[in-house]
């Protein structure tokens, strides 16, 4: 396990399964966590990733409260299922507004606290930023704008010293609430859940706990020479 000890890391989605994880990680690495998702809850304040006055009243907070901030793990996602004919711009704007939007200004207001000692931003996008699919038109918008996004935020990051680091982790299928979502939106729910596990070479869905572990890794001091990736973390999906 990567070393976090000292650093305060704020986490969107933390109420998710991957963002969940991530928390769990971050502080058994000996992180401090600021946990966040659009409810508040048991160790979680409310943060409405979409909306630019909640992201200002977070960064207000932790500047009053710590001074400085040294890691963002932009994990709060939405996913909905429709091709380019079916989805009505309604859903569009809405993934758009979460995915893409919501990690625009999480980077957007994070980065005064990160430059103050250097830090590192990991934006959750997807395999999905990386390849299409015939109906997934507007997650396949918001992941690959994210993945984009994180490049240009690598290359302004790097601009300070010591530098603020920016990386997109690109997860497959992983087992939770959003896979159970999407499988349910096919026509037999139960044949596709088989079928899933055949289309990834290792022949099984993601676990959270991996995707938690890359996201500590890359918010750590041993990451400190990676910068604007894309990593894939897909048991093999995108190497065909």
């Amino acid at each position: 396990m990567s070393d976090l000890s000292g650093k305060i890391v704020l986490i969107t989605g933390a109420a998710g399964a991957i963002g969940g994880a991530v928390t769990g990680a971050v502080k058994a690495a000996g992180g401090a966590v600021i946990a966040t998702d659009l409810s508040a809850g048991d160790g979680i304040e409310a943060l409405d990733v979409a909306a630019e006055a909640d992201w200002q009243r977070v960064a207000a907070k932790i500047e009053h409260q710590h001074g400085r901030l040294d890691g963002l793990v932009n994990a709060a996602g939405i996913v909905a299922i429709g091709s380019v004919e079916q989805i009505d711009f309604a859903a569009w704007r809405r993934v758009l507004s979460v995915n893409l939007d919501g990690a625009f200004l999480g980077c957007k207001y994070a980065m005064p606290l990160l430059r103050k000692k250097g830090g590192s931003i990991v934006n959750l996008s997807s395999v999905s930023g990386l390849v299409g699919g015939h109906n997934l038109a507007a997650y396949n918008a918001s992941k690959g704008g994210l993945s984009l996004l994180s490049k240009s935020v690598a290359l302004y990051g790097a601009r300070f010293t010591p530098p603020v680091r920016s990386n997109a982790v690109c997860p497959a299928f992983i087992e939770g609430p959003m896979v159970d979502a999407i499988l349910q939106g096919a026509r037999d729910p139960g044949a596709a859940r088989k079928k899933l596990p055949r289309d990834i070479p290792l022949g099984r869905l993601g676990q959270p706990a991996e995707i938690a572990a890359l996201c500590v890794y890359l918010l750590s001091d041993a990451a400190a020479f990676i910068t604007g990736a894309d990593l894939p973390i897909d048991g093999g999906l995108t190497a065909r």
